[in-house]
């Protein structure tokens, strides 16, 4: 990364040109990848002043596809169609009182092979074409620099929204797979969904009240009373059901009506579902910066470049306490939750990277989502699943290389996989693909091909404290 990079970013995303920007009196607009995740990212930035709100997501379709030539990345077209289905409300609710500079366009991006880069680039131009959308901002953060939050507010506001931020994430994630854990389970149909309604706007409320002053410990807190209502939800003596990961492109496998709710799909046909964490991702994009901060160090150490290796030492310090403090923050949250039940624990990185090197499948040196998908679809091969699937953007490059890669290693292993690949349309097999996959789950599962597969759901709730605790600590 240039040294340049962070103001280059500010003053082409946030600068009005004219004057200084003051994000504080602006609507940040937050596309909505992941619900629950997305709510409490919000809350935390109200809670640090700012006037955060989720764009309403999945109504500007027809707007995202009129104005894409059908080439671009699917999520392109659906935050495409949000914003602009969002800012055309907005202008009928207010009339003449609307300004699109009232407003700014929350769209990280990142670096690599990946189309996402330019998404920002792109919706620029398209928002453009409008002469009434012009004066919209985008905030554009960026991989290379970790998702710095320079630019948006002072520094130190800045670091402390971004550690809240990343709290927010893992507490997001465990609700999620609480919600996962419970609702195959749940007694009467819709109670699990109902009670997830309400713990995001507890924890919100928490998020906002608190995010300024260290959240922390009060979401901590609220965490066992949540835990302890799903469990009383569940309906005694339902064996396990088959457990199905899934990996993919992130914002396909996380955004329900961009996979056509994958998941609760998954579920009407009899399985349990773990998918991969939006704290995995962030992770991933600190331990890569590690990862490339230390080769360019060995490089600048033969060349004999002092100045480089100084620079270079800075960034590992930077990159390595950041992904430091995630780890601690995930442990904390896991830690919490753990003892009471038995949720999917996230993935270490280094972990996931040491399982590609001793496979000699794929390799970290090549830094796409496909790192992420291949060695976590052998951990999951590993810890008993019973069948995966991989969910993409159609013609997605790091997630057909995915499917490439390990077709062939999870045929050898006798465990289900299906490709998911989403554009948005109708398709007329995806049922009987889906009813197929999971009729091999089931025998694989019945065969004994999952670890835990003949387990009374309401025994493994009680698993004991020190195991789950043992767990945590590796």
């Amino acid at each position: 990364m240039k040294s340049t990079s962070r103001k280059m970013v500010s003053e082409s995303c946030l600068s009005d040109g004219d004057g200084n920007f003051e994000l504080e009196k602006k609507m940040i607009l937050i596309p909505e990848m992941n619900r629950v995740a997305a709510h409490l990212i919000a809350a935390s930035m109200r809670g640090f002043g700012l006037n955060a709100r989720i764009l309403p997501t999945g109504k500007g379709m027809e707007l995202g596809r009129a104005n894409t030539s059908g080439k671009e990345c699917y999520p392109c077209q659906v935050t495409l169609g949000d914003i602009l289905h969002f800012m055309a409300e907005e202008r009928k609710r207010l009339g003449k009182a609307f300004k699109a500079g009232d407003y700014v366009y929350f769209l990280p991006k990142s670096d690599g092979p990946c189309r996402f880069g330019l998404y920002n680039n792109y919706q620029r131009m398209v928002l453009d074409t409008f002469a009434e959308l012009r004066p919209l901002k985008i905030i554009s953060l960026t991989t290379e620099d970790g998702y710095s939050l320079d630019g948006m507010l002072d520094r130190k506001r800045a670091m402390e929204l971004r550690k809240v931020g990343y709290f927010a994430m893992v507490v997001a994630d465990i609700l999620e797979r609480l919600l996962w854990r419970i609702r195959p389970y749940e007694r009467e149909t819709g109670s699990m969904d109902a009670l997830m309604e309400q713990a995001i706007e507890g924890m919100g409320t928490v998020f906002e009240k608190k995010a300024s002053s260290k959240p922390y410990g009060m979401a901590l807190n609220c965490l066992p009373g949540i835990i302890k209502k799903a469990k009383a939800l569940v309906k005694p003596g339902i064996p396990r059901k088959p457990r199905i990961g899934i990996v993919g492109e992130i914002f396909v496998r996380m955004h329900a009506p961009a996979n056509q709710n994958l998941v609760r799909s998954l579920e009407r046909h009899g399985a349990e579902v773990v998918n991969s964490s939006l704290a995995e991702w962030v992770n991933y994009v600190s331990y890569e910066g590690l990862r490339e901060a230390w080769k360019d160090f060995r490089l600048s150490l033969k060349q004999g470049n002092f100045g480089g290796m100084k620079t270079c030492l800075s960034k590992m310090m930077g990159f390595g306490v950041e992904l430091s403090y995630q780890q601690f923050r995930q442990r904390q949250v896991y830690g919490r939750a753990l003892p009471l039940i038995d949720l999917a624990r996230d993935h270490k990185i280094s972990h996931l990277e040491s399982i590609l090197k001793k496979d000699d499948i794929f390799a970290f040196d090549v830094p796409t989502e496909t790192c992420l998908s291949v060695s976590g679809i052998l951990e999951s091969a590993k810890a008993g699943y019973d069948g995966v699937v991989n969910v993409y953007p159609f013609t997605c490059m790091p997630s057909n290389t995915t499917s490439a890669i390990i077709r062939p290693a999870l045929t050898e292993l006798g465990i289900p996989y299906l490709d998911y690949p989403c554009d948005g349309s109708f398709q007329p097999g995806r049922e009987a693909a889906l009813r197929t996959f999971m009729y091999q789950a089931s025998q694989h599962s019945m065969q004994g091909g999952g670890k835990r597969r003949n387990e009374n759901v309401a025994l493994s709730f009680s698993h004991r404290a020190s195991n789950c605790l043992e767990a945590v600590e590796r």
